[in-house]
């Protein structure tokens, strides 16, 4: 069994900065008219070499083929966003940066709007209502 040993402050730090600078530069920077819907940086994982960085991206838009586009154009705008970021980065390098979807929050939401259509269709017995009799 291997066990992943906790980032260091050093890679928490260089975390920090990237995701603030990846959310700026995705939201400000690109102007594909295939990126629509909201676009949040949910993480950034290190490497420990400091090479390589995991950026971990929750894309909230209306459907799944405007969401597919969206995650495309990101990728397709990798190199540039690279260049941007480590432009913003004031270190020997920039890491280089690994897109990837997260689909936590989407899949949350979905679970929290199953549970709401479920308890509209439960509903308890109101306090008003008469007593149920039993016919003679």
């Amino acid at each position: 069994m291997s066990y992943k040993r906790p980032p260091s402050r050093r890679q928490v730090k260089i975390a920090r900065v990237l995701r603030d600078a990846i959310s700026e530069t995705i939201t400000h920077h690109l102007n594909d008219p295939r990126i629509e819907g909201l676009i949040s940086v949910t993480e950034v994982d290190v490497s420990p070499d400091l090479r390589n960085a995991d950026v971990s991206l929750s894309i909230m838009a209306p459907d799944e083929p405007t969401r597919r586009r969206t995650l495309h154009a990101i990728l397709h705008a990798s190199r540039h966003i690279q260049t941007l970021v480590g432009r913003q980065v004031t270190s020997r390098y920039c890491p280089h940066l690994h897109f990837r979807e997260d689909d936590n929050l989407r899949r949350t939401l979905e679970t929290l709007n199953l549970i709401e259509e479920v308890s509209a269709e439960w509903r308890p017995p109101s306090d008003d209502a008469p007593p149920d009799t039993p016919d003679p």
